[in-house]
C-alpha cells in the first residue's frame, strides 16, 4: 500500500518494527503483560440476550460457541471492538461498552436478537489469515448499497470523510485492509468517503453480514500499518 513512498527493503523493516511494537510483551515482577491484537478473521457469532443499562455504561451479554473457553478478564473482539469479559454462566458471558465506546460504535444500537462478530486475541505462534486490527474502532460507516454478484456480494459503505485524519492514515486504499464490524476485508472502488467489499457466501453466512442492509451501521478500522506510515512520512 505504500510501494511508491519507500521501498521493498524498508516496507518490510517497517512492518516488522509495527509488528513486534504491537505484540511486544511487557516483563514484571510477577506476571507478563501482553497487548491484545486480532486479525478480523471472525471465529463465531455471539446473540444478544440482554441488555442493561447503567448509568453511562451498557452491559451486554450474550451466547456464543464457546462460552465455556472463556475467562474473565479475557479480551474479546465485538464487531471489531475489544471489550472485556466482565461475568459468565455456563451459557452466557457479559461484557461492558462505556460511553465513549457506544458513541464511536455500533454497539449501542444492538438489540435482543442482534448478531454480534467475535474473536478473541491472537495466539502469537499462530498464522495472521486476516491482517493487524487492534479492536480499536475508528469510526462508523453506513451501507448504502448491497448488489448480489452471481453468488456473493459487494457492500458499499460511507463515512464521514476528514481531509486531516487522511493524511494520518484514516482512509482506504485500493486492494488495502480494513476491518469491517470486526471482519479483515479488502478494499475495492476505493474514494474519499466510501469503499466497497465483496462478500463471499461463507462469510455472509458465518458473521453479522447477512444481516446487513442498505441504512445498516457498522464499525470500521483503518489500516495501522498505514496510519504508521503516513505519521512517518509526515515527519
Amino acid at each position: 500500500m505504500f510501494v511508491n513512498i519507500f521501498p521493498w527493503n524498508v516496507q518490510i523493516l517497517v512492518f516488522l518494527f509495527i509488528f513486534a511494537y504491537l505484540c511486544r510483551v511487557k516483563k514484571s515482577v510477577y506476571t507478563y503483560n501482553i497487548i491484545n491484537m486480532f486479525s478480523g478473521i471472525v471465529e463465531a457469532t455471539a446473540k444478544v440476550v440482554r441488555l442493561d443499562k447503567d448509568q453511562s455504561n451498557l452491559h451486554i451479554t450474550m451466547e456464543c460457541p464457546f462460552v465455556d473457553e472463556l475467562k474473565i478478564d479475557q479480551s474479546v473482539a465485538h464487531n471489531g471492538v475489544c471489550l472485556t469479559v466482565v461475568s459468565k454462566t455456563d451459557d452466557t458471558y457479559t461484557v461492558t461498552a462505556i460511553k465513549e465506546t457506544l458513541d464511536k460504535s455500533n454497539l449501542g444500537g444492538l438489540a435482543v436478537g442482534s448478531l454480534v462478530n467475535l474473536e478473541r486475541s491472537m495466539v502469537m505462534n499462530g498464522r495472521l489469515d486476516g491482517h493487524i486490527v487492534q479492536g480499536h474502532v475508528d469510526q462508523t460507516a453506513v451501507c448504502v448499497e448491497k448488489k448480489s454478484a452471481d453468488g456473493s456480494w459487494y457492500f458499499t459503505f460511507k463515512y464521514d470523510f476528514d481531509s486531516e485524519m487522511a493524511k494520518r492514515g484514516y482512509v482506504t486504499v485500493e486492494k488495502g485492509s480494513v476491518s469491517v464490524n470486526g471482519v479483515s476485508l479488502t478494499v475495492c472502488n476505493s474514494q474519499n468517503d466510501r469503499f466497497s467489499v465483496a462478500i463471499i457466501p461463507y462469510t455472509h453466512e458465518n458473521t453479522n453480514f447477512k444481516q446487513i442492509e442498505v441504512g445498516s451501521v457498522v464499525n470500521i478500522e483503518f489500516d495501522i500499518i498505514g496510519k504508521y506510515v503516513s505519521k512517518i512520512a509526515s515527519c
